[in-house]
């Protein structure tokens, strides 16, 4: 069994994996869909304005934190190769790191890019918002799942 630091920190892993799935699977279950029902101009500034809020601390430290701490489970993993949960380690770290950080930076953050430049009242924003709802929820599905079983992967390995 994992134990120490190493416990430490992969406890940690599936704490911050766990709450990003958990913000995550919010979004796809009934945020987004709460969204869509509204008008176009109100789904679109009510979106901005959640998407200038999710970059402040609170969020950040969850969300990018995780991907440091994830990256460091997965360079200790490499270094120290332990007997049990190697493989868990690492498929949790990956997990994460690919599955839910570098997606939010190749998928989601370009849409929210995209979506922050436009007027929400304008008939631009209200074309682009039924794209931008799917597109960005579809996204958001393999966010959760990755995010979750990076989590459900920790746990394994603590096991």
């Amino acid at each position: 069994m994992i134990d120490g630091p190493y416990f430490v920190l992969t406890v940690l892993g599936v704490v911050g994996t766990g709450l990003a799935a958990g913000v995550f699977c919010a979004f796809s279950t009934f945020v987004m869909r709460g969204l869509a029902a509204l008008p176009p101009a109100q789904g679109v500034a009510a979106m901005k304005a959640i998407n200038v809020a999710a970059v402040r601390p609170p969020f950040m430290l969850v969300f990018v934190g995780s991907a440091v701490l994830c990256a460091v489970i997965a360079v200790v993993t490499f270094v120290l190769w332990p007997d049990e949960g190697a493989v868990e380690l690492l498929v949790g770290s990956a997990l994460y790191l690919f599955g839910s950080f570098a997606l939010t930076m190749v998928a989601n953050v370009p849409r929210n890019d995209a979506l922050l430049r436009l007027e929400a009242g304008t008939a631009e924003a209200a074309a682009y918002w039924p794209t931008y709802v799917r597109e960005w929820t579809m996204w958001n599905h393999v966010r959760t799942v990755a995010s979750a079983g990076a989590a459900v992967a920790y746990v394994l390995a603590l096991t």
